[in-house]
């Protein structure tokens, strides 16, 4: 991935407010929207506007995550929460059995071989 994708374009979002702007003036001329010119200021204001937005949605629906519902982006946040909470503990466990058992002779256990490892494979699992 390169570095324009891991960040966030926010010109594409910071240039909705003015064009927006460009609008509501366009509508408080005191003359209105009924000459031909105020109508085709407006007119290119709001095509502008338009395509802004329609960039903006474009760059929000490619982010990561970016098409889920905010309620399950809320739960894979909490759900991550839990996880981080979990692994806390672990290692809070692991570093008390460290802190324990030095000084004595520890059983050295090969990859897989100690009973009381649990494994998480599911937590450097890419979705």
């Amino acid at each position: 991935m390169s570095s324009s994708n891991e960040t966030l374009p926010s010109s594409a979002f910071e240039s909705l407010l003015p064009k927006l702007l460009t609008i509501l003036q366009v509508t408080q001329r005191p003359e209105g929207t009924t000459n031909v010119r105020n109508k085709q200021d407006l007119l290119q204001a709001i095509q502008a506007f338009r395509e802004s937005m329609s960039h903006a949605r474009d760059v929000a629906g490619a982010l990561p995550g970016g098409e889920l519902l905010i309620e399950e982006q809320d739960e894979i946040i909490a759900m991550l929460e839990r996880l981080r909470a979990k692994k806390r503990l672990q290692l809070q466990d692991f570093s008390d059995k460290v802190i324990d058992t030095k000084g004595h002779d520890v059983p050295q256990y090969g990859v897989g071989q100690n009973p009381q490892m649990e494994v998480d494979s599911n937590a450097s699992t890419p979705a």
